[in-house]
C-alpha cells in the first residue's frame, strides 16, 4: 500500500510540474485544411511551382509565434489555424532550401549552410480575427538577390570542386522588412565532376542594394586549393547579377543591364 501511495504521489507531481504546450511546440507538417478553423491561408495555384516548401507563422503582437504549419508538398498550398479574436502577425515563406528555416522570431527568420539558400518568397501583414471566418490569399513577394556564377572555359584535369564563400549578405531576414538582419559568412561547395558550370548564390541583402565579396577557390579530390580568385559583387533585391567568363584565365567586367520577366533585372558581368 505505501508503495502505491509513493507511485501516485509522483505522478501527481510530475502532472502538477508538466508544462503547457508553448507556442514554440505548436507547429503542424502536410497539415490538410482543417475547414472548421477560422483562419485559412491560401497561396495561389500559379505560384506554386516557383517553391518546394511552404511556412506559415503566426505571431501575436509582442512577436510571440502562436501556430506555425510547414509543408513539403508544395500542391497544398494552404493551411489553416483555430485562433482566438486579436490581432496577430501572419509570415508565409516559400523557398526550396532542404529544411525548414527557424521561425521562433519574426525579426529573424534563419536558414543555415547546411540547408541551402534558395530563391524565398515573403507574405508578411497584420491580420484580425473576429467572430467571422478568414480565408486569405496571399501572393509572397521575392526577397533575395541572386548572383549567378557562369564558368565558359574548360576544367583543369585536376579540378573536382569549386567552393563559393561570400560576405557582406545575411542567412536570415527580418519578416517585417524583407531585408537581412545578420552579417552572415555564407559558403556553398559544388562537386563539378559532373561538369557542372553554373552556381547560383542567394542572399538576403540588408539594403535594397548591395555588395558582396565572393571569393571562388577551386580544390582537387584531396581537397588541395589550385585556383582562388575574390570579386566584389554588385546585387540588388530581387536582381539577378549574372557573371560570366573564364574563370581561370579572365578578367571581370560590368558589360550591359537587361530585363527578366521573373526577376526585376539582370545585371551582366563578364570575367
Amino acid at each position: 500500500m505505501k508503495n502505491v501511495l509513493t507511485l501516485l504521489v509522483l505522478l501527481v507531481a510530475l502532472v502538477s510540474c508538466e508544462k503547457p504546450i508553448t507556442s514554440a511546440d505548436d507547429t503542424d507538417t502536410n497539415k490538410e485544411v482543417n475547414e472548421d478553423d477560422n483562419l485559412v491561408v491560401r497561396v495561389p495555384a500559379d505560384g506554386l511551382s516557383a517553391f518546394s516548401r511552404l511556412n506559415v507563422a503566426i505571431y501575436d503582437m509582442d512577436g510571440t509565434r502562436i501556430k506555425q504549419a510547414n509543408q513539403q508538398d508544395p500542391a497544398l498550398g494552404a493551411a489553416s489555424f483555430q485562433l482566438a479574436s486579436g490581432t496577430y502577425l501572419l509570415v508565409v515563406v516559400a523557398h526550396s532550401s532542404n529544411g525548414n528555416p527557424t521561425m521562433t522570431n519574426p525579426h529573424k527568420i534563419q536558414f543555415t549552410n547546411a540547408q541551402g539558400f534558395t530563391d524565398t518568397f515573403l507574405y508578411c501583414e497584420n491580420i484580425t480575427i473576429d467572430d467571422q471566418r478568414k480565408e486569405l490569399y496571399v501572393t509572397p513577394k521575392r526577397i533575395v538577390s541572386l548572383c549567378r556564377f557562369v564558368i565558359t572555359d574548360d576544367y583543369p584535369t585536376d579540378v573536382a570542386k569549386m567552393r563559393f564563400y561570400y560576405t557582406g549578405g545575411s542567412g536570415a531576414f527580418d519578416a517585417t522588412t524583407g531585408l537581412g538582419c545578420v552579417n552572415s559568412r555564407q559558403s556553398l561547395m559544388f562537386d563539378i565532376t559532373d561538369g557542372q558550370k553554373q552556381f547560383d548564390l542567394y542572399t538576403f541583402l540588408h539594403a535594397t542594394e548591395g555588395t558582396i565579396h565572393l571569393t571562388v577557390t577551386a580544390y582537387d579530390a584531396a581537397d588541395n586549393v589550385l585556383y582562388e580568385r575574390e570579386f566584389d559583387v554588385p546585387m540588388k533585391q530581387n536582381r539577378i547579377t549574372s557573371m560570366t567568363g573564364s574563370y581561370f584565365t579572365g578578367s571581370i567586367s560590368i558589360s550591359s543591364l537587361t530585363i527578366d520577366t521573373d526577376w526585376d533585372a539582370e545585371y551582366r558581368l563578364t570575367f
